[in-house]
């Protein structure tokens, strides 16, 4: 029989599946399950709260700024209106939305916000889901969805350092890359998802290479 937290977990993991299912920006239902399962595994090994744990990955996208406007504050907003809905303790709300205010990347030289374990691991899972062989398919899902070119060599990475620079968005899919993908490595919070993302990074820098290789007309 299912405890309490349980039948939230399930009926919130429902409501979003139903939500995101025509969702096609790479940001879909699959990403937050991935999301979700990686999180449960970080969190376990890292001896986490797993309740939070598990709300904030499932409802880390639900009202993204990037979809919004640019509106950073509508994703708190629309948690906290969820989780009031299922019952969730005012408590648990909070730290729930404190965790999706500050879990995006915005800028190479915007620091870290977050502060808790659960945030940190929620952070990594999603990070995670960006980068290596699903991380590059969504880059080119979510630079179809933006209507960016692929790749244009006269148009050159920029870097980004502050949140207002990285909100006015990349001008190519391949830029994306240096502005954020290959940045994540090196910002991921856990002992655990530091050693997943080797092997993600290094499949992304195998798969630049060809890319270049491709471009000269090589095989």
């Amino acid at each position: 029989m299912k405890t309490r937290n349980e039948k939230i977990i399930s009926e919130i993991a429902k409501f979003v599946k139903k939500k995101f299912a025509t969702e096609t920006s790479g940001h879909d239902w699959w990403h937050i399950y991935r999301v979700w399962k990686m999180a449960k595994h970080i969190g376990k090994k890292e001896s986490a709260d797993m309740f939070i744990v598990e709300l904030a990955a499932l409802l880390h996208d639900i009202a993204d700024w990037k979809f919004n406007n640019g509106d950073e504050t509508i994703g708190p907003k629309v948690t906290r209106e969820i989780l009031s809905d299922h019952g969730v303790p005012k408590d648990i709300t909070n730290r729930v939305c404190e965790i999706i205010s500050k879990i995006s990347f915005k800028g190479a030289g915007v620091k870290n916000e977050m502060e808790t374990l659960e945030g940190k691991i929620v952070q990594d899972a999603d990070r995670l889901d960006a980068i290596g062989a699903i991380g590059i398919a969504r880059a080119f899902a979510y630079g179809g969805h933006k209507n960016r070119v692929m790749y244009d060599p006269e148009q050159k990475p920029e870097s980004n350092q502050t949140k207002e620079e990285y909100m006015k968005g990349g001008q190519t899919t391949l830029n994306h890359f240096y502005e954020k993908l290959l940045l994540l490595k090196e910002r991921m919070n856990t002992e655990t998802a530091k050693k997943i993302a080797v092997k993600r990074h290094h499949y992304m820098e195998n798969f630049l290479n060809r890319f270049y290789s491709e471009l000269e007309g090589k095989s």
